[in-house]
């Protein structure tokens, strides 16, 4: 396989690059340190199979007009899109392959199934997602969590977030509570709360290592070869 890597200088993007080790065929930094591109325009167009973007959402645009313009697959890694960016992967995805999702972690793609599988269990209970992550993450509730709710909207097509609960007002059946903490150098864990009203079921997932994430984003991109255009996520890896 052959990879271009977009925030290769983070520490994601540097432990995805020693990953792949020689399938690197391309790296974009926006620090241009250690003789690394700032831009694709800097890079040029390279033969590549999959472009893998661990850097900000906001570079989603380029990520994805570069993968488009050497026929490449796109690996989505960045979480905190605006709809506006959300609508550029969906409609990039009708032209090449595209793998979108908030944590590439195997270990949550089975957690997600798992909500999913005890939400249609209880339909009637009370669900809350709690997130904690170290103090230098920038969006929240976490793309996760965000993954996390809706798996559980799969089953209750009515509910919905209810981001940071604050003032005054019942909790109301429909509504799925979530809720962020950040603090010194947390990973990332999630937890889901189901709770029926005598009794409660506890779902989590702990990260011990980002390299975790790293393992799953080149998973991903393996798994994206060959694909045809479209849009695929943990699920599709799954199967």
């Amino acid at each position: 396989m052959r990879a271009v890597i977009c925030g290769a200088n983070g520490a994601m993007g540097k432990l995805i690059c020693g990953i792949f080790g020689d399938e690197v065929v391309g790296k974009v930094s926006i620090d241009g340190e250690n003789n690394v591109p700032k831009t694709f325009a800097e890079l040029g167009a390279v033969e590549a199979d999959v472009v893998v973007d661990f850097s900000h959402h906001t570079a989603v645009a380029d990520v994805l007009a570069y993968a488009k313009k050497i026929n490449a697959a796109a690996v989505i890694g960045t979480t905190g899109h605006t709809e506006e960016e959300k609508a550029l992967i969906y409609t990039a995805s009708e032209e090449i392959p595209v793998f979108y999702a908030g944590n590439v972690s195997l270990g949550i793609a089975v957690l997600c199934r798992l909500v999913k599988q005890a939400a249609s269990y209880f339909p009637d209970a009370d669900i809350e997602i709690v997130e904690v992550h170290h103090t230098r993450k920038v969006d929240a509730p976490s793309g996760t969590a965000h993954m996390l709710f809706n798996a559980v909207k799969e089953v209750r097509p009515n509910a919905y977030e209810n981001c940071g609960r604050s003032g005054e007002g019942k909790r109301t059946k429909d509504e799925i509570g979530v809720h962020a903490l950040r603090m010194g150098n947390v990973v990332g864990i999630h937890e889901v709360h189901i709770n029926t009203g005598n009794q409660t079921l506890t779902l989590k997932h702990e990260s011990g290592s980002r390299a975790m994430l790293a393992d799953g984003a080149v998973a991903a991109a393996r798994f994206m070869e060959g694909k045809g255009k479209g849009l695929y996520n943990m699920e599709s890896i799954l199967g």
